[in-house]
């Protein structure tokens, strides 16, 4: 079975070109997303050599994990306020997603400002999302990821509906308010094992 989820969005996303404009779609993982990534990431990393780093993340960042179909990719910058990063991707057809979520987020208590992107007409299905460096939400991105990749119980139990959840919030958003989810399990699994095996975000 192709895929495993169909889910209608709240409302479709704001580029009627994109496959996921109206549903979201789980499929079981497929092992050309790491290749696709790498595309990505050497494509914005010419595009934008003073980024601090450009990363897969997200689902299709994860072996062996279901997903949509759409590549994840972080980019960090020291600061977005006066960042040329919109300029130059709007200049090569990358599209700012216009949504309030897409603008900024909140991560243990903390409002970061953020800029996602959606690809060019006809590129494929991705979210280049441009965050500031050193930010809680960009840690909890970079933390789920390594934890999944390094756990395949937590692969298995309850991540999927988590990409499912994000998308249902609005194309593009990945949670990174873990402040609202002190409880949740999943969250407090990924600290527990960056503890454990004193994992930062950067060596």
């Amino acid at each position: 079975m192709r895929t495993l989820w169909q889910l209608d969005t709240v409302s479709p996303m704001p580029f009627a070109d994109e496959n996921l404009s109206r549903r979201v779609e789980v499929v079981p993982y497929r092992s050309a997303w790491a290749a696709e990534g790498e595309r990505l990431i050497t494509c914005l990393r010419s595009l934008l050599p003073d980024a601090t780093s450009v990363e897969h993340i997200g689902s299709t960042s994860v072996p062996g994990l279901p997903a949509k179909d759409c590549i994840d990719v972080l980019i960090q910058v020291p600061t977005i306020e006066g960042s040329d990063v919109a300029e130059i991707l709007s200049s090569r057809g990358y599209r700012r997603r216009p949504e309030p979520w897409n603008q900024e987020e909140i991560s243990f208590g903390v409002t970061y400002r953020k800029q996602v992107f959606a690809p060019p007409v006809g590129a494929r299905s991705c979210n280049v999302h441009v965050r500031e460096q050193g930010g809680h939400n960009v840690r909890y991105a970079l933390l789920f990821r390594d934890f999944l990749r390094a756990d395949a119980y937590g692969r298995s139990v309850g991540s999927v509906q988590d990409a499912i959840g994000a998308e249902r919030d609005g194309p593009g958003r990945l949670r990174t308010d873990q402040s609202s989810r002190s409880g949740d399990p999943h969250a407090k699994a990924a600290n527990r094992w960056a503890e454990e095996h004193n994992w930062q975000p950067y060596p």
